[in-house]
């Protein structure tokens, strides 16, 4: 089994002159959840080479066992900074797709043409999409065969307005996760803020927030585990 993670390359939180990135517990709980049972992960991200990390992540509060884990992996971290360009993998050589979220994303690979298209064939060729936190941004701009928002009428996850509002960001990202999944007909779900939440709608996974990172890979796990089975 071989699973494709794509990171965002954009590091600029809006114009607060402060950075942003890649949210290093959505990356590492998820990667080690899967690799530790076997599956072969791929980075990829729409600039290739290093991924810019988001500063907030390395907070002492931000720790996880798996951010701590990653910190002192140093073939994981070589690996992260060769990340392949996004323009040049291809959904066909993987089984799976996971985004990680950090506000990154919501700049990049929401409008992202090379991130759309890979989406939208990992649907085509039924293969399950997996987002957590601000990462099912990528979604957004996704459709269906038919041109219809292909987050229209699903069950979907993700930072929720309130948990926008409490890191005072809500005037600076771009948009709302909340409101734009909403707005372009999914039907999204929350629990409390920070609590872990993960919804699945068929091969879509979506989870709200870090907490939820692991608990998508660990539903991403189980479904490459039935599909394996089943194709046997």
């Amino acid at each position: 089994m071989k699973v494709l993670f794509v990171l965002t390359s954009h590091d600029k939180l809006g114009d607060t002159g402060k950075k942003t990135g890649f949210w290093v517990e959505e990356f590492a709980a998820p990667y080690y959840t899967l690799s530790d049972e076997g599956v072969k992960i791929d980075i990829a991200s729409p600039k290739g080479g290093q991924p810019p990390i988001d500063p907030k992540s390395t907070e002492p509060d931000a720790q996880t066992p798996a951010t701590k884990r990653f910190y002192e992996d140093e073939d994981l971290q070589h690996k992260l900074s060769r990340t392949h360009k996004l323009s040049e993998v291809n959904a066909k050589d993987y089984d799976a797709v996971f985004y990680p979220g950090g506000h990154g994303p919501l700049w990049d690979l929401a409008t992202n043409k090379d991130s759309i298209k890979l989406i939208e064939d990992f649907v085509r060729q039924e293969k399950p999409v997996a987002a957590v936190c601000h990462a099912p941004a990528v979604l957004t701009g996704v459709k269906t065969q038919n041109g219809e928002p292909l987050v229209k009428g699903k069950k979907v996850a993700g930072f929720t307005n309130s948990e926008e509002d409490a890191v005072q960001l809500t005037d600076i990202v771009p948009f709302l996760v909340e409101d734009k999944l909403k707005e372009l007909g999914g039907n999204y779900s929350k629990a409390d803020d920070w609590k872990p939440y993960v919804v699945t709608d068929g091969l879509l996974i979506t989870g709200q927030n870090p907490a939820s990172s692991e608990p998508a890979a660990e539903q991403l796990l189980k479904m490459l585990q039935e599909r394996h089975v089943s194709a046997k």
